[in-house]
C-alpha cells in the first residue's frame, strides 16, 4: 500500500494511493483502515504533504560504502547518528529554503524509515513488525557550517531541510533498491541500498536501545556518493525504486 498524507477541503487526511485516486484512511499508523463513508478522491484534487509528521527524525552519517570510499574514511564501527527536528519536515514540491547563513547548500538523497509504533528495545529480527513502510528523503545539508560545527545539528536543522515522500510504501523489502538523485535532470547519485554499511533492520533495532522511537517518527539511512551543491532555482529530485519521486526547488530565503 501506498500511503500518502494530503490537503482536500481545507482538512489534512491520511490516505491510500491506488493509480491517481486516493481512499481517506482512519486509526492509528499501525492499524489504519478506510474511513467510513470514504469515496475515492482524484489525487488531481488534492495537494500532498509530507507523507510522516515525525517527532523526531534520526539520521545516520556515512553509511554506504561507496560515500565512504568518496570521503576517504574507513567504515565506521557503529552507525553514525544525529537528529534533525521535525520543523525541518516539508512535502513534495515544497520549496527547500537556501539560508543566508550558508554559502554551500548540499542535496543528500536517502532511503527513510518510517516508524508505525512504540519501539524500545527491539530485536533486529522483529524490527519489521514496528515499521509502518519506506519513503524518500532529502537530507539537505549546509556543508560549510558541518565542517565548522563539532555537532551537525546547525547544518542538518534549518526548516525545509528535511523533504519527505511522496508516498510511504508498506509493501517493500528495502535491502536492495535502486536510488538516484538528480539535480536539473541530470544524475548526480545513483546507488543500490544493498551498498548500505548497516541495514534498515539493524538501525530500527539500535536507535531503539538508545531512544524510544515513537508512531511516525523517520529514520533516514544515509546518503550514497555524488552529494553536492544545489543554487536558488535549482530541482533536486530523490528518486528510490519501487517507492516514487520526491521533487522540490530551492528557494531564496523569504
Amino acid at each position: 500500500m501506498k500511503i500518502v498524507r494530503f490537503r482536500y477541503e481545507d482538512r489534512d487526511r491520511i490516505g491510500a494511493l491506488e493509480g491517481d485516486r486516493i481512499t481517506e484512511l482512519d486509526g492509528p499508523l499501525d492499524a489504519l483502515k478506510p474511513a467510513a463513508g470514504a469515496r475515492p478522491i482524484a489525487l488531481s484534487a488534492v495537494r500532498l504533504l509530507a507523507p510522516a509528521t515525525p517527532g523526531k527524525i534520526v539520521a545516520v552519517g556515512v553509511n554506504y560504502r561507496d560515500h565512504a570510499k568518496e570521503m576517504g574514511r574507513e567504515l565506521p564501527a557503529e552507525p553514525m547518528l544525529f537528529i534533525k527536528p521535525s520543523t525541518a519536515v516539508i512535502g513534495p514540491q515544497d520549496g527547500i529554503v537556501y539560508p543566508p547563513q550558508t554559502r554551500r547548500l548540499d542535496y543528500e538523497g536517502e532511503l527513510a524509515i518510517v516508524i508505525a509504533r512504540t519501539a524500545k528495545n527491539v530485536e533486529e529480527k522483529d524490527a519489521r513488525r514496528y515499521v509502518l513502510g519506506y519513503t524518500c528523503m532529502n537530507d539537505v545539508t549546509a556543508r560549510d557550517l558541518q565542517r565548522l560545527d563539532v555537532q551537525f545539528t546547525r547544518a542538518k536543522g534549518f526548516d525545509t531541510f528535511a523533504p519527505l515522500g511522496p508516498v510511504i510504501e508498506t509493501d517493500l523489502d528495502p535491502s536492495d533498491l535502486q536510488i538516484e538523485t538528480r539535480l536539473n535532470g541530470e544524475t548526480r547519485q545513483k546507488s543500490r541500498t544493498s551498498n548500505l554499511i548497516f541495514g534498515c533492520d539493524y538501525l530500527v533495532s539500535f536507535i531503539s536501545r538508545i531512544m524510544t522511537l515513537l508512531a511516525g517518527d523517520v529514520i533516514s539511512t544515509g546518503t550514497p556518493s555524488g552529494v553536492g551543491p544545489m543554487q536558488v532555482g535549482d530541482t533536486v529530485e530523490v528518486e528510490i525504486e519501487k517507492i516514487g519521486c520526491l521533487r522540490n526547488t530551492v528557494v531564496p530565503p523569504r
